[in-house]
């Protein structure tokens, strides 16, 4: 996976917010491969109805997040910090998606990033569901895929949990991303719940995210939550047991790119939540790789697990793949799927990947070329 442009020169455009740290990294990644820069359309002007593209670009969505602007036009309101709104948010996303695959399409340029792939990644259900029915080992849940259980408040948390002998499990928002509202849940008999979450409420009802899991320790605090969350739609899954490491539960985040699990981090938390804005940190990757051998498990099938998981996403370049380690290290699940979980700077690739010496953006890069090259020997007579 060489970044060296020399055969291929594919002309860039990518969908994303200019001057948003996530376009800067592909920016950067582009002009090391010695290509021309991306040509940047904004996700305003894609909502707007404005969006354009050239003929023969190769054209990359990346994630309307992190702007106050995209977060009011997708979700309707006017604090990036809420909660509520994902189901719109979704919709309009989607939607817009669309509408750039169909612009990209009449204009003869072409799509890193699948607009049906992205809107089954950015439903927990039906990802959930899709990974399942192709063997992907995933945590049990009752709501998985298009036929799932509804979840329409607590009480249907609560009969799911006792239905299918779930003490422990993960309430998600369908539509979630970076854990916001996601709720860690534990019953032990009526009346006895604990749950972990970054949701707060606020006196008028409304919640919003914060950068710090709290505990709820009532059954009524976390039923106001879930009857709160429930009307976006709701995902429930069993709560694994994961490994640790010096103390604090593991997971990790795979980067899978044209097929290939290229780059891996390790998180660590002393809450169920990973997530490293929410206080996780990342951990040791070599003592992981040797704590997986010594189990008796295997590395290489750790990142396979990845690679299948992205495998059910033929069309998109590149995905993010959460995955969690059993207890013992031998056995590993995944937990998500996400389109836009690159973000992780100054990673470079795993040894054996391709990848060496590259981040991300860079992997992402020299597939694209890598394609370019394998179209020119093809179209060559």
């Amino acid at each position: 996976m060489s970044p060296s442009a020399s055969s291929a020169q594919p002309r860039l455009a990518v969908v994303g917010i200019p001057g948003n740290r996530r376009v800067g990294l592909f920016q950067d990644a582009a002009r090391a491969a010695g290509l021309a820069p991306a040509r940047t359309v904004s996700w305003p002007a894609v909502l707007r109805g404005e969006t354009e593209f050239h003929p023969g670009e190769t054209v990359r969505v990346d994630s309307p997040g992190e702007d106050p602007e995209v977060d009011r036009l997708l979700r309707g309101g006017d604090d990036p910090t809420r909660v509520e709104g994902s189901a719109r948010w979704y919709a309009r996303f989607t939607s817009a998606v669309r509408e750039v695959a169909e612009a990209a399409a009449t204009a003869g340029a072409v799509l890193l990033d699948d607009p049906g792939d992205i809107a089954v990644l950015f439903d927990k259900r039906l990802c959930h569901g899709v990974l399942d029915a192709a063997g992907v080992p995933v945590p049990d849940s009752p709501t998985s895929g298009p036929d799932g259980a509804p979840v329409r408040g607590w009480a249907d948390v609560r009969a799911l949990m006792a239905e299918h002998r779930m003490p422990r499990v993960f309430v998600k928002p369908a539509h979630g991303s970076s854990a916001s509202g996601v709720i860690a849940l534990e019953t032990a008999g009526p009346g006895r719940v604990r749950a972990a979450t970054s949701v707060e409420r606020d006196e008028e009802g409304r919640l919003f995210n914060s950068l710090r899991v709290r505990r709820c320790t009532t059954e009524r605090e976390a039923a106001v939550l879930v009857d709160a969350l429930a009307p976006d739609g709701l995902h429930v899954e069993r709560w694994l047991p994961k490994a640790s490491q010096r103390g604090r539960v593991a997971d990790l985040r795979v980067v899978v790119v044209a097929g290939r699990a290229t780059h891996a981090v390790v998180r660590t938390s002393r809450s169920p939540m990973t997530n490293l804005h929410l206080g996780g940190a990342r951990g040791d990757l070599d003592h992981v790789r040797a704590a997986v051998e010594t189990a008796g498990g295997s590395w290489s099938a750790a990142l396979a697990v990845c690679e299948r998981a992205a495998a059910c996403f033929p069309d998109t370049l590149c995905v993010g793949v959460d995955l969690l380690p059993s207890t013992g290290w031998r056995r590993f699940a995944v937990g998500e799927v996400n389109a836009f979980g690159d973000l992780l700077p100054r990673l470079t690739g795993l040894p054996g990947s391709g990848a060496e010496g590259l981040d991300t953006y860079g992997a992402q890069i020299a597939a694209v070329l890598d394609r370019a090259r394998k179209d020119r020997v093809t179209e060559s007579p």
